[in-house]
């Protein structure tokens, strides 16, 4: 029997990935609870600095909670809202997440995707939030993380209508950074996270939660959260180490403008 979720850690990258093609990887219960357990497990280990979200196959990234088994075991109180263990282990893994969208992201698909901090598609890529057609009010943060992506009017359009959003569509709305053929979607993915994984770990967790924290309140509180982060990082700067970092910083800068 095929592991439901694969987990593949790699220098400093983890990789899970849904592992129901069949099914458009639609999230069981227990892949519901596999998922949240392994997010939490990669949040407390060391050597994974960004992990990677993706589907199996080039079908579907995930067509959301699984709808025939909602028919015999719908969702519980538990598992919605801020306090439920999908948004609360991405909440607490306080890592950088890359959302590889290699097919469909429907409805709760669509909701763990935009969870993810930055998001990569693939040509096959379709996006939707049927929430309204299927009856079900978003639990994992579609109508405040959707309007905040994309803006309030593209979100309304997207969640009133259920309505499918194309790759190409989605980049223009700002909702995915880069769409790329699928059999190049995972390796720049990989290529994209181990640049990110390069940088210093305490700072690039402190820029996430300055940008993330920022996003939830006014500019104001967002300048506080930021003012208050800078001053213990440069506390605990290893000024020893400054000039070969600067040297570093410097020679990557014109490796890329050549």
């Amino acid at each position: 029997m095929d592991d439901i979720l694969l987990t593949e850690i790699r220098d400093g990258v983890a990789t899970l990935t849904l592992n129901r093609p069949r099914q458009m990887n639609a999230l069981s219960a227990e892949l519901r609870g596999r998922f949240g357990a392994a997010l939490e497990a990669l949040g407390t280990d060391d050597s994974v600095a960004v992990v990677i979200i993706t589907g199996a196959g080039e079908k579907a990234f995930t067509a959301g909670v699984d709808l025939k088994e909602l028919e015999i075991a719908p969702l519980t109180d538990e598992e919605l809202g801020p306090d439920g263990p999908v948004s609360r282990a991405f909440r607490a893994l306080g890592k950088p997440t890359i959302a590889a969208v290699n097919g469909f992201a429907i409805t709760g698909g669509m909701e763990l995707a935009i969870n993810c901090d930055i998001l990569v598609a693939s040509t096959h890529a379709r996006f939707a939030d049927t929430h309204a057609r299927v009856g079900i009010v978003p639990g994992w943060g579609m109508s405040q993380i959707l309007p905040r992506l994309i803006g309030p009017v593209r979100a309304r359009y997207m969640s009133y209508t259920g309505n499918f959003v194309d790759a190409a569509t989605a980049k223009a709305w700002g909702l995915v950074l880069e769409v790329l053929p699928p059999g190049e979607l995972l390796p720049w993915c990989q290529k994209l996270a181990a640049e990110i994984a390069s940088c210093d770990r305490a700072t690039l967790a402190d820029v996430r939660l300055a940008i993330n924290g920022g996003l939830e309140t006014t500019l104001e509180a967002g300048m506080a959260l930021e003012g208050r982060l800078s001053k213990a990082a440069t506390l605990r700067m290893d000024r020893s180490k400054f000039a070969a970092t600067r040297e570093a910083v410097m020679s990557r800068g014109k490796e890329q403008s050549s």
